[in-house]
């Protein structure tokens, strides 16, 4: 029986919520977040008719910016402003491992693709490249690359990082450590209501000129703006951040429909194996940049990680590990990846699209 468009965002969503309270119990980190990524993506590979809502989507990614941008305080704007230096080299990173990553698949993967040298050049560099799995697919397409291949693959780079980031730091008993507070911590429902109100212009504003990410870094920067000016309205409840971490899993975990089991065996496992090098590599420059700023480790290691920005600042948040440090390094690596990856794609390949290709 096929089911009507209300009704699946309807049960997938009760769904994730019986997942996100089954983690609240087993006191699993981060449960409103990954108790429905694991529990949606699961049923979603069975065959069950899962489904998120674009606008509930997007209405999270508006609160989880608003949330973090109470976080920079002047304090903190002018320690990020001593940290420019981290910035720049954790963008400069993020280019080169996923261009490095992307290699790695072309010289492991690209006898068993179809397609011209250049189709699948253009495959593995924008599945290895480290942004977000829309935008990338996107910018595939219009490089003629296979879209499901590199769908396939920031899904899985997603979900892997998501679950074994957190997980690690929980049970090595790293959280607590962050000193920064946000500027308003009481919910005053009046300033809530005007901060909403701000947050939601600069998101649309963001989405009517096209620029990535538009619910959450607009409602980002805009919070950013009034934190770090002294203008302290409200804080946000709890259960708004916690049902938003909740939508922000499912529209990851629906993602991973049956036919993703079917994509290419061999090519989700180079994922795999390539998204774990790049963990445990994004770690060691981390730990690097924890030595050479005296920020704490944790820190930097979120910070670094080739995660999704929600997701990561998601975990810095709720762990209480640095979090507008972290969110930083994630927004400013997001919008120069964006900026510059098609670009660097055809300086480097588009020779391969000549008559030879």
């Amino acid at each position: 029986m096929t089911l009507n468009s209300p009704f699946r965002i309807a049960l997938t969503l009760l769904l994730a919520l019986a997942a996100a309270g089954a983690c609240v119990w087993m006191r699993t980190p981060l449960p409103w977040l990954i108790g429905p990524l694991v529990a949606t993506a699961a049923v979603s590979m069975r065959g069950a008719q899962t489904q998120s809502s674009n606008l509930l989507r997007n209405l999270a990614q508006w609160t989880i910016g608003a949330a973090l941008g109470l976080y920079f305080t002047p304090q903190v704007a002018q320690l990020l402003a001593a940290l420019w230096w981290v910035i720049l080299l954790a963008v400069v990173w993020a280019l080169g491992l996923g261009w490095a990553f992307g290699v790695w698949m072309h010289r492991t993967e690209s006898a068993r693709l179809p397609g011209t040298a250049y189709e699948k050049r253009a495959t593995c560099y924008f599945a290895g490249s480290i942004g977000g799995a829309s935008e990338m697919t996107l910018l595939a397409e219009r490089a003629g690359a296979r879209t499901d291949l590199v769908a396939a693959s920031h899904s899985l780079r997603l979900l892997l990082v998501t679950i074994l980031v957190p997980f690690a730091f929980s049970f090595s008993g790293v959280h607590g450590i962050d000193l920064s507070a946000p500027g308003p911590r009481v919910v005053h429902w009046n300033g809530l209501a005007l901060l909403a109100v701000a947050t939601g212009a600069g998101a649309w504003v963001m989405a009517r000129t096209g620029r990535p990410n538009p619910w959450f870094i607009g409602a980002l920067l805009v919070a950013i703006g009034l934190t770090t000016a002294g203008i302290e309205l409200s804080a946000l409840p709890q259960w708004l951040t916690n049902a938003a971490q909740l939508v922000i899993g499912v529209s990851l975990g629906v993602r991973f429909e049956a036919r993703f089991v079917r994509t290419a065996p061999r090519w989700l496992l180079s994922v795999l194996l390539g998204t774990l090098g790049m963990i445990v590599l994004s770690a060691g420059l981390g730990l690097l940049l924890a030595w050479a700023t005296g920020v704490h480790p944790a820190t930097m290691i979120l910070g670094t990680a080739p995660g999704g920005i929600a997701e990561m600042a998601i975990t810095a948040k709720v762990l209480q590990l640095g979090v507008p440090v972290v969110t930083a390094l994630q927004v400013c690596r997001l919008v120069a990846v964006l900026m510059l990856v098609g670009p660097l794609f055809r300086w480097g390949y588009g020779r391969l699209a000549g008559p030879s290709g």
